[in-house]
């Protein structure tokens, strides 16, 4: 089955902006989520100003395999304006159920390697509001080799300035094109995690599968949807038993999310 790649960047694009950003009280005192991938903006631009506006729900915050919400989900809204291979971009996350805000304001660059390799490299600054104020900086980057849109192999990177220690996901995603307006693409993600959420443990974090669905409702609008779930490994296991926890870590959430290029 012939597979295009286009139609569903954009998608991975809103899910990676939120995988990258984890919940900065992972690393203070508040207790404590995909993309999921880079790029906030549909990769296929020939204007050289264009900007997105994404409103999205997720049925559990998890990020690194965990659950950062003691109840409830997330309503998420992104706004982003690029120019070039620059974009600017604000998203705020909001707890359906619990009180909780999240803001992730950044700047991201993309790097067109060569024909199929493609790298991203950013900033972001995060502020968190619960029950109190947390706060973090984080570099990261992405490498994505697109010769195969039925195999894309991906490695992202995230520096924590808070927690002094990076986060690693090893990804492959497969595009497939079933319509002219529909594409599914499922995806299996392997993260690794050095002093990123956890201090005391190195090593294997969680493995991740699922899969991600992206409906064309016009030339600028789509409607996207994924189901994922995270088996949970040795440092979220360590770390639960640490507190006291045995109950299994595993977490499966949904999400949708409308968004709109002008």
């Amino acid at each position: 089955m012939a597979a295009s790649l286009h139609p569903i960047l954009s998608v991975v694009g809103v899910i990676s902006v939120i995988c990258l950003s984890h919940p900065c009280l992972a690393n203070e005192s508040l207790v404590q989520t995909e993309g999921v991938s880079s790029s906030v903006l549909p990769a296929a631009t020939t204007a050289p100003w264009a900007a997105n506006l994404d409103l999205g729900w997720d049925s559990k915050y998890v990020s690194q395999g965990r659950n950062n919400l003691a109840e409830g989900g997330i309503y998420w809204l992104n706004a982003s304006v690029q120019y070039g291979n620059l974009t600017t971009y604000a998203l705020v996350g909001r707890g359906d159920s619990q009180a909780y805000t999240e803001w992730n304001i950044g700047l991201e660059y993309a790097l067109n390697l060569s024909e199929h390799l493609e790298a991203n490299l950013g900033y972001q600054r995060i502020e968190g509001y619960s029950s109190s104020r947390c706060q973090d900086n984080e570099l990261f980057a992405e490498l994505a080799y697109t010769s195969a849109p039925w195999l894309v192999p991906s490695v992202s990177y995230v520096y924590s300035t808070e927690a002094a220690g990076y986060f690693v996901e090893l990804s492959l995603h497969s595009y497939w094109q079933l319509s002219e307006s529909f594409t599914l693409a499922p995806y299996i993600t392997q993260g690794l995690d050095f002093k990123y959420r956890t201090e005391e443990h190195n090593g294997r974090n969680h493995l991740q599968f699922g899969l991600e669905a992206n409906y064309d409702l016009a030339d600028n609008m789509s409607l996207s949807g994924h189901i994922s779930h995270s088996i949970a490994q040795d440092d979220i296991e360590l770390e639960a038993a640490v507190n006291g926890d045995f109950s299994s870590q595993d977490q499966t959430y949904a999400g949708v999310h409308f968004n709109m290029s002008f």
